[in-house]
């Protein structure tokens, strides 16, 4: 989809039409500089004057797939009421940017002409009041336009944007049902349809099997060359390569013809197959598809959905799983990893394809996957809980390190971090928090972010960072619950 973003800049009649083509202008003039920086466009429709204009717009809006979310600001007064009924309608998105098109007052320059076409200053803390009387969620950034950091902040925000786009359209494709006695990857999938849009939903492992068996030579022979340019290839069991070949191609075929963009399964039913889809799992997730393990449907939708939100759409995030911690005084790490699902976007060298044996499960021989470590940098890992009559996203920042350890016998992909803020604070928060073991790592998609998209989708939000105590954080949590109740 080619999102963009639509610009609506408010005023009124009042001034005159000379104010008013200069306000149109200028407009025009900033989306076209912004949409050079910003990663999706922003286009200018409407210096909105009257309570009609502004309706009309937010309707249209709210039926274009492509508009992704709209960006206000107002040059000039522009009464609040003439915003309601738009507003009230408003299904997508919105920002409020609160800016003026001049950087400086000009000592020289400045009259009352001046002061009647330069008014965001009070033009914008108008419009804010109505927002926050409607009680509407949105984004406000203030600053300069021109200016990076304002760049930067209204982009990552787009990015959030369109992630929630992304969840409105989401499939999920289940593989079976999810491991026995698990609670956390359980949930109310009416609930997160009617929250975040997502259409979860199940395919028997069979109906699986049976697209594998229709899957041809050729088509894995061109895949299997797609593997070769890809990564390296360091196992002799080239049948196991093509075995994952086999089940990706299969895999794709059913994703796409439903239209689904994240899939789960789980080692306890393969019945009719081989191998538990591990390199055919990570090469489908290289290329955008969210992927959960253990039937974990809403951490698949959730990777699919930070995927999108990341660079280029298909950012460096991936499927993780907490698996052992490092517990030596001075050198505490968490060890990311799992049986074999691990998406390549995280990478920080060329993976190699091995093939071992997975003692777990109901395989018959031994499954092809890519072994790898994960790259160094500043990351997040989000997990989406169901609370029971609500939702809560909890996202954690970490920094990522190179392995302090080779662990050469450890034949899956792995990523060693730093928790916030420090390791047995995180995980004393992380579980007071309730969050699961299953989670995204994103070093493309930031705690803002993440925050901006949980609150575009109504849902509660608890976030992680160096300055949170498990103190402050029971508080929090304990006023989060009676806040949602009331609501």
């Amino acid at each position: 989809m080619n999102y963009e973003f639509w610009f609506v800049v408010g005023s009124q009649f009042l001034y005159g039409p000379e104010v008013l083509e200069t306000v149109a202008a200028r407009a025009a003039e900033m989306a076209a500089e912004l949409s050079k920086v910003l990663p999706y466009p922003l286009i200018y429709k409407v210096t909105a004057k009257t309570n009609k204009e502004i309706t009309d717009v937010v309707k249209e809006a709210n039926y274009d797939d492509h508009c992704a979310g709209i960006v206000a600001w107002c040059h000039t007064f522009s009464p609040s009421k003439m915003w309601i009924n738009g507003l009230a309608n408003l299904q997508k998105p919105y920002c409020h940017l609160a800016t003026q098109y001049n950087v400086e007052i000009p000592n020289e320059e400045i009259d009352m002409d001046f002061m009647n076409l330069n008014q965001a200053a009070h033009g914008d803390r108008e419009h804010g009041f109505i927002a926050a009387r409607l009680r509407m969620p949105r984004k406000v950034i203030a600053g300069h336009w021109p200016d990076k950091t304002v760049q930067k902040r209204l982009g990552d925000w787009m990015k959030a944007a369109v992630g929630v786009a992304v969840s409105k359209e989401m499939k999920v494709m289940r593989f079976g049902d999810n491991m026995r006695e698990v609670a956390v990857t359980e949930g109310d999938k009416v609930e997160v349809q009617t929250k975040l849009g997502w259409q979860v939903n199940t395919w028997a492992v069979g109906d699986l099997v049976k697209e594998m068996n229709a899957v041809t030579d050729a088509e894995i022979d061109a895949l299997v060359e797609v593997y070769k340019a890809s990564y390296d290839i360091a196992t002799d069991n080239m049948d196991a390569i093509r075995y994952q070949a086999r089940e990706e191609i299969a895999m794709k075929k059913m994703l796409d013809a439903e239209g689904c963009k994240a899939f789960s399964n789980t080692f306890q039913d393969l019945y009719g197959m081989e191998q538990l889809p591990g390199l055919a799992s990570q090469h489908l997730m290289a290329q955008g598809y969210g992927y959960g393990g253990e039937g974990d449907w809403k951490v698949s939708a959730m990777t699919a959905i930070l995927k999108a939100m990341g660079e280029n759409g298909n950012g460096a995030s991936a499927f993780m799983e907490d698996y052992t911690y490092n517990l030596v005084p001075g050198a505490e790490y968490s060890l990311g990893a799992h049986m074999l699902e691990v998406c390549p976007s995280v990478a920080a060298g060329k993976p190699r394809i091995e093939t071992h044996h997975l003692g777990i499960g109901m395989n018959e021989k031994d499954p092809a996957r890519l072994v790898f470590e994960g790259k160094e940098g500043d990351a997040i890992v989000v997990s989406l809980i169901d609370m029971g009559g609500r939702l809560r996203l909890i996202c954690q920042d970490i920094h990522c390190v190179k392995p302090i350890l080779p662990m050469p016998n450890l034949p899956v992909a792995r990523v060693m971090w730093q928790a916030e803020p420090s390791l047995t604070t995180g995980v004393e928060c992380w579980i007071t928090a309730g969050g699961a073991h299953h989670t995204v790592l994103s070093y493309d998609v930031s705690a803002e972010q993440m925050k901006d998209w949980a609150n575009m989708m109504d849902i509660e939000f608890v976030h992680i960072g160096k300055d949170t105590t498990v103190e402050g954080l029971e508080k929090e949590l304990f006023l989060n619950d009676l806040a949602w109740k009331l609501k």
